[in-house]
């Protein structure tokens, strides 16, 4: 059977709905926060030199830009499907790459000719480095796009905050550029000290930020799900984070060749203004937005919220499907779910939340949602009489659905 058959036949076994496997991608530089569910046993399977896998990404057609020993399709999701005699699996970048606007919906298709964004969990122990995303402009010097991303912490992957649930953002106001440049000068020298200039916010589950490029930030410990651009791009700022030294290469991932080791061009990449900014709070926190009035949701048997809705590269919203209900929920555009909580149906999929997952096990968690599934709609039931149904739902640019 032929890759373009099987793509084909998959969207139309799943009635526009794409089952997907789990996608594991480790960091050398972070230390799980074993909230993933995967298997303990299976957090370092990769080996010691690749690190301990602490994140998975959620329908991704990005590769992971993680060195020489990177995996082929490391960070690529792929689908699986049944043709009767066993499970197949392909990449949902080759399906899209075939299946174009029939899968993502012709206007995603006819303007990024890709499924332009993808989502991951990231579950670490400690915090991650004080680093920086480039924006198209930068990214472009080095063959990439850039990368707004944002935050949501959901509260079935956060029974414990990890060794520091804060996260530091920005730059205080009255930093001089100077002062930052210097800091970067030092980071061969062992503590940088560069966060002596920001300020860290504590992270509450049930909420995010939003984080355009160009923004200096160091995730705290919280189990995270980020939305984001299709991008992989970034540069560590920080040479010392919970007693782990950061290598200094990672300075400069992300700066083109000619101009490793000058340092105005590390500064060129922070956007000064978005972070001096005094009004963090006030522009980048994220609450939970109803997509509608609260009751008449409720009335249905469901409640849905926008949780990432401030960058137009992507939105995100959590569903939750009452015990006992059926709903049929409907959406303008194509979209990623992971289920989070409950079991039942979606479509004609059953969905489950597993408890524990082994690499390389398939799971019943994960999908993919044409454009035309979403807008004629997803009917999903909840046969159980006290659990919910949860669901993670990403999205592309664009979404026409999103005005608030």
């Amino acid at each position: 059977m032929g890759l373009s058959s099987i793509a084909e036949k998959a969207l139309e076994q799943g009635k526009g709905i794409l089952r997907l496997a789990p996608t594991w991608v480790p960091r050398s530089f972070c230390v799980p926060g074993r909230r993933i569910k995967l298997h303990p046993d299976d957090y370092y399977v990769l080996g010691g030199e690749r690190g301990g896998i602490d994140e998975r990404w959620l329908s991704s057609t990005t590769p992971a830009k993680n060195g020489p020993l990177t995996g082929e399709n490391e960070g690529l999701s792929a689908i699986v499907f049944d043709d009767g005699t066993g499970e197949q699996q392909i990449l949902l970048k080759d399906a899209v790459d075939e299946l174009k606007g029939e899968l993502i919906g012709e206007r995603l298709w006819n303007e990024y000719q890709s499924w332009p964004m993808y989502s991951k969990f990231f579950d670490n122990m400690g915090p991650l480095p004080h680093h920086i995303h480039h924006n198209d402009e930068h990214a472009a010097l080095i063959g990439q796009k850039g990368k707004p991303e944002a935050y949501y912490f959901p509260p079935q992957l956060n029974n414990h905050g990890g060794d520091f649930p804060y996260t530091f953002f920005g730059i205080a106001p009255g930093t001089t550029k100077e002062q930052i440049k210097e800091c970067l000068m030092n980071f061969s020298k062992g503590d940088n000290k560069i966060t002596n200039y920001s300020q860290a916010f504590r992270l509450e589950p049930g909420t995010g930020w939003d984080v355009p490029p160009g923004m200096l930030h160091a995730p705290g410990s919280l189990c995270t799900y980020e939305p984001q651009k299709a991008s992989d791009v970034f540069a560590m700022y920080q040479s010392l984070v919970n007693e782990a030294i950061i290598p200094e290469e990672l300075l400069w991932n992300g700066t083109p060749e000619d101009r490793k080791g000058d340092y105005d061009q590390l500064m060129e990449v922070i956007d000064w203004e978005l972070n001096v900014n005094p009004n963090l709070l006030e522009t980048r926190f994220m609450r939970p937005k109803p997509v509608k009035a609260m009751e008449e949701m409720e009335a249905e048997g469901y409640v849905e919220n926008w949780v990432c809705y401030l960058n137009e590269a992507f939105s995100a919203k959590e569903l939750t499907v009452l015990p006992g209900k059926t709903v049929t929920i409907r959406d303008a555009a194509a979209y990623g779910i992971i289920v989070m909580q409950g079991h039942g149906k979606f479509g004609d999929w059953d969905i489950e939340t597993p408890a524990l997952i082994r690499y390389g096990q398939l799971t019943n968690d994960e999908f993919f949602v044409s454009e035309k599934a979403a807008i004629e709609g997803v009917v999903i039931s909840n046969p159980s009489k006290t659990d919910p149904i949860v669901i993670l739902k990403h999205f592309g640019p664009g979404n026409p659905d999103l005005i608030l």
